[in-house]
């Protein structure tokens, strides 16, 4: 989550306020009263890159074990929570407009973040691929709605729908998120494109309206790129080099 809206969550909380953290099991926020999450309680911030909490307000018992995508209800009353949590999973659901509803219905107010198209359609970051491999979604945040764009396999293989992979290096933390905090309720929508031209041009035009100017990235920045980008097997051994030095 951005730090900056981590603060602000933090500060604008109650210490009577209820708050529930929708898809939290890797990183669980720890203001959430209540989890709920694919991943069992036993098995909470198991990720390799989750850092432990120090003190945690849910507990066995306020850890719902669950798909957040089912289509029962989620077992909790309308307007039951002051605040609703969900960052960084959304993009990585089957179904999001599911989990949007939900949250609308069992939350007051909440927030939402997930990946910028800045960060989601830059190459080779996280392998010979775009954006994150295991991402279902683009999404699209303007104003107080959220819209959702199936991540077609084009996104790969079409240079036009790629910003380079130096590209990414260079986003700040705010650039590499998108977020919504919302009251009451928020607008969310699937948006189908069906015509390979019409798709085409959502994922060309977005590129074009914002990579960089010619001349910002260095000659030599963008002659690594390219020469990682025609090398994936190299460009894949230099990232888990990257990784591996990260975790030491």
């Amino acid at each position: 989550m951005l730090e900056a809206s981590h603060e602000t969550i933090l500060e604008r909380l109650t210490e009577s306020a209820v708050v529930l953290d929708v898809g939290g099991g890797v990183q669980p926020f720890e203001r959430a009263d209540w989890v709920i999450d694919l991943l069992p309680y036993e098995e909470r911030a198991s990720h390799q890159h989750s850092r432990p909490l120090e003190r945690e307000r849910f507990t066995r018992d306020t850890w719902v074990t669950r798909d957040i995508c089912a289509p029962e209800p989620w077992p909790f009353a309308d307007k039951e929570f002051d605040f609703v949590i969900c960052s960084h999973t959304l993009e990585d659901v089957r179904d999001p407009i599911r989990v949007c509803q939900e949250m609308t219905r069992v939350g007051n107010a909440g927030y939402i973040e997930v990946p910028s198209r800045l960060e989601e359609q830059s190459y080779g970051f996280h392998g010979p691929w775009t954006g994150w491999s295991h991402h279902r979604w683009l999404v699209d945040i303007e104003g107080a709605n959220v819209q959702f764009v199936f991540k077609h396999a084009v996104l790969h293989g079409r240079r036009q729908t790629q910003f380079d992979a130096a590209f990414r290096f260079g986003l700040s933390p705010r650039d590499r998120v998108q977020f919504l905090f919302w009251e009451g309720s928020f607008g969310y929508r699937e948006r189908i494109l069906l015509d390979a031209q019409e798709l085409d041009a959502y994922l060309a035009e977005f590129v074009a309206a914002n990579g960089p100017p010619p001349g910002s990235l260095s000659d030599r920045a963008l002659a690594r790129a390219r020469w990682l980008r025609s090398r994936p097997r190299r460009a894949l051994e230099l990232l888990r080099s990257r990784s591996e030095q990260a975790g030491s």
